[in-house]
This record gives C-alpha cells, structure tokens and sequence, in this order.
C-alpha cells in the first residue's frame, strides 16, 4: 500500500515559502534604517544660526549676563507658548503684549575693586602699622629716633645716624638700638608683610680692617634680623638682610651731617599688592 500524501501544499511549492520567509524580516530591518537616517539628517540641517539668536534673545530678556555673546538682535521677546513647533517663528504673536529688546549696559567694575582703590587701602594698612610702631615707641620716649617713608615697597622704618644705634664704624648694636628694635618687633611680628632689613654705610677710611664696605652694612643688618626674630618673634621666613653698603647714599656730600644720613639701616616693610598697584603708592601717599 502506498503511502498517503500529507495533506496541504505541494512539497516543492511548501519548501520555497520556507526559503522566502527572510525577506519580511530583511523588509523590516531596512525600513528601520531608513527611518534612522531620516532623522539624522533632518537633525543635521538645523540653521545655527538662527537657533543661536533665537537662544540669546530670549536670554538677554529674561536678563542673562553671563552669555559668551553681546546679542544685538533688534525685535521683541514674546511669551513661549506663542512660539512654534520650528522655534522659527511666533504663533499669535499679536495677540500676545510685546517686550522690547535692547542691548544690555555695559557694566562696570564693581566699586572698590579698581588698582587706585587698593592703593588707596594699602596706604591706610602702611599708616595703621607705622601709627602702632609710633605708638610703642612713644611709651620709651623713642618716637623721634626714627623716620618713616611710605613709596611703592611699602613701609620704610629708618635708623639713621651708626653713632646712635651702632658702636662706630662696628656691626654691634648699641643699647638703644635694642630699645627701639624692642619696640618695633612686637607690631612686625603680628602682620602679614614680608620684612626686609637692609644695612647701608658711609664712604669707609681706606685703612678699615673691612675689605669692602658692604660687608660691614651686611653684617650690620643681619644683627638687627637676628634681634627682632630671637627677642620680637617676628618669623624667620619672612625677614631677610640685606646689606648696599654705600651704593644708596640718601645725601652725596662728605659732612658730617651728611655721612651720618648714609649711615644707617632700612627695615622695609614690604607691600604685597601686585606692581600696577603699588605704582599709584606715591599718588595716594601726596594726600594726607
């Protein structure tokens, strides 16, 4: 008996349906793409330029400061709801009150922030410091053993005369140079500047042990460094000596009274405020 066919299709016409099924999945996966495509394209082809006026307008109408660009687009700000789908242009807008739209004001630097302002408060904190130093010096009767100069270094503290302060033509401080390195100490200790202490001389004699004078304004200074950081507690990392010898006479004659202002040290308390600051020291310092 022969066997019975299965009911349905011709096996040949049933086996190429089988093969053809790829297709439909094939159909749906290109129509994806296309649609993928599609969006990138209409995607990339948004204007820019337009989008970025439109960004700004609204910006500076609701009062942006901090935009990278100054918009000066000339038109009118309207509520969001009239704008359209494309953000290209205004649905209703007529219907909807106007605001007009105008460049913003320049600004300007806030006040107290300007170079002149700050050299105005560093004065101040120069003359806050020397009325202290004057103040302590002034209890031991020492107020007028010292001169003061305030220019774009910052506070000068000057000891003039070595037959007052040094042993003369000698490094050693005398007792009343460690009465009034006593007294300035304290208040240099407790600020913020850095202090440079800076030793200056006359023309020495020819037959001085000195080989240089240098040598002695140096040794001179680094005396005073040592008394105000050992007995004022001013820090050592922010006091240095420095030693001119007769390089920066303050007189260029040969009297006494002469040699006696070249003879001397500088304690130079120094202005942190940057160069174009402390260039207007010397204007602010004319007015009293």
């Amino acid at each position: 008996m022969s066997p019975r066919r299965k009911s349905g299709l011709p096996q040949e016409e049933h086996e190429e349906h089988v093969d053809e099924r790829w297709m439909a999945s094939y159909m749906d996966m290109v129509t994806v793409l296309m649609c993928m495509f599609i969006v990138l394209f209409a995607m990339s082809t948004v204007d820019a330029n337009k989008f970025e006026q439109l960004r700004n307008s609204l910006a500076t109408g609701f009062g942006s400061v901090e935009m990278a660009a100054v918009d000066t687009a000339e038109g009118t700000v309207v509520p969001a709801e009239h704008v359209n789908d494309e953000g290209e242009g205004f649905a209703n807008a007529a219907a909807a009150p106007a605001v007009p739209v105008s460049a913003p004001e320049p600004t300007t630097e806030p006040a107290g922030n300007t170079d002149m302002d700050r050299a105005v408060a560093e004065v101040e904190d120069l003359r806050k410091l020397q009325a202290r130093i004057d103040a302590n010096l002034q209890k031991d009767h020492l107020a007028k053993s010292v001169r003061y100069t305030i220019d774009e270094r910052g506070l000068t503290i000057r000891l003039i005369s070595s037959e007052a302060y040094f042993l003369p033509d000698r490094a050693q401080l005398s007792e009343k140079t460690g009465q009034i390195l006593d007294a300035i100490g304290p208040v240099l200790a407790t600020t913020k500047h850095q202090i440079s202490v800076e030793g200056h001389t006359a023309k020495l004699p020819e037959t001085y042990r000195y080989p240089l004078d240098w040598e002695l304004s140096t040794e001179r200074s680094v005396n005073v460094v040592r008394h105000v950081v050992e007995k004022g507690r001013v820090p050592a990392n922010r006091v240095a000596a420095v030693g001119f010898g007769q390089s920066r006479p303050l007189a260029n004659g040969d009297s006494e009274a002469e040699l006696k202002l070249n003879r001397r040290v500088d304690i130079v308390a120094l202005s942190d405020q940057p160069e174009n600051v402390r260039k207007l020291i010397p204007e602010v310092t004319k007015n009293p």
